[in-house]
């Protein structure tokens, strides 16, 4: 998942003429969650304007898109790191599906 989301990233930038610099993988991983967090509001009645289920999955997917793309940049393998940090707090019997 971490690969094609880097890939993607890739062909995003490439698209539009966007220079992948440091500031480029942090914005975009905050930009996607303010428009998540714009979705969320709508969807609920919270915002103006007609929120949708599909339009928060869509910003959902790009915020988790934007994170692996920054995890890949980072040099970070996420789903070990998800493994060391979150699987300890498992029951057993799930805890062997998250460690190596």
């Amino acid at each position: 998942m971490q690969q094609a989301a880097a890939e993607v990233g890739r062909l995003y930038a490439e698209r539009f003429g966007i220079a992948r610099d440091p500031a480029f993988y942090l914005g975009k991983l905050t930009e996607e969650m303010g428009e998540m967090t714009a979705a969320w509001l709508k969807l609920n009645g919270r915002a103006r304007g007609e929120g949708s289920r599909a339009a928060l999955e869509d910003e959902a997917a790009d915020v988790l898109g934007f994170l692996l793309v920054f995890a890949d940049w980072q040099g970070i393998d996420l789903a070990e790191a998800f493994r060391r940090k979150w699987g300890v707090h498992l029951p057993d019997t799930f805890a062997s599906e998250c460690r190596p």
